[in-house]
C-alpha cells in the first residue's frame, strides 16, 4: 500500500513524499483489556489496533502524523490517491470530491483532473471544483446556483450543454463569460480534455 501510494502521490506533483503507515497497540491494565502472546492491550469500540498515516512532503523532513502536517491540497491529493488506489477494490459506486482543488492550481489541477478522469472510468464521480482545469475534464457539467425566491435562498442545479459549459469555464477561468478570449480559452482547454479522454 505504501508503494503504491507513492507512486500515485509522484503522478499528483507530490514527488518528493514519504509515506509510511504505522500500527501499534495501547497497553492495557493488567485486569483489563485484551490477552495477546506480547501481553495485554487496550480494546476500543475501533479494535485493538492503532493505525495512523505518516507523511513527509519535503526532503530531509522526518515522518509526522499526516493530521499534523498536511496541508488542504496535500489532504485533497493524498484522498485521491487513495481513493484510485482502492477503486479496482472497493464497491462504492459513487465517490464525492468537494473542493479536491484546495490548495492547488496550474499544472497540478490538469493532473488532479485527469486522475479524477481515469476514476470516473470505473465509477460515478461527483466533483465540486472552481478550477476551470478539473471542471473542463468532465463528462457533464452542472451549474450550482443560488436564486432568491422572495426572502429566501434557493439552491438550483442545472446541466450545462456545450455552449454554457464553454461560459461557466471561461468564467472560472477569471474572466468575462462573454468575451471572446475567455471563451476561447475555455474551448482549448476543452479541446485539451477531449484529446487526453
Amino acid at each position: 500500500f505504501e508503494k503504491n501510494l507513492l507512486e500515485q502521490l509522484a503522478e499528483l506533483n507530490m514527488k518528493s513524499a514519504q509515506f509510511a503507515v504505522s500500527f501499534w497497540r495501547d497497553p492495557a491494565a493488567q485486569d483489563d483489556g485484551a490477552a495477546f502472546a506480547a501481553g495485554r492491550f487496550a480494546v476500543t469500540a475501533h479494535g485493538v489496533d492503532r493505525v495512523e498515516f505518516l507523511l513527509s512532503t519535503n526532503p530531509g523532513e522526518s515522518l509526522k502524523p499526516l493530521r499534523r502536517v498536511a496541508s488542504g491540497g496535500e489532504l485533497s491529493r493524498i484522498m485521491l490517491a487513495i481513493k484510485s488506489l482502492l477503486a479496482a477494490r472497493d464497491r462504492i459506486p459513487t465517490l464525492v470530491f468537494d473542493e479536491i482543488d484546495a490548495g492547488i492550481s496550474g499544472q497540478t489541477a490538469q493532473i488532479v483532473g485527469e486522475k479524477l478522469r481515469k476514476l470516473a472510468r470505473s465509477h460515478q464521480v461527483v466533483c465540486i471544483t472552481h478550477l476551470p482545469q478539473i471542471a473542463s475534464r468532465a463528462q457533464r457539467h452542472f451549474a450550482v446556483e443560488k436564486v432568491s425566491k422572495g426572502k429566501r435562498v434557493a439552491t438550483r442545479v442545472r446541466q450545462l450543454g456545450e455552449e454554457d459549459r464553454v461560459a461557466e469555464i471561461a468564467r472560472l477561468l477569471g474572466g468575462d463569460a462573454d468575451s471572446d478570449l475567455g471563451r476561447e480559452h475555455a474551448r482549448a482547454l476543452l479541446a485539451e480534455a477531449a484529446r487526453h479522454g
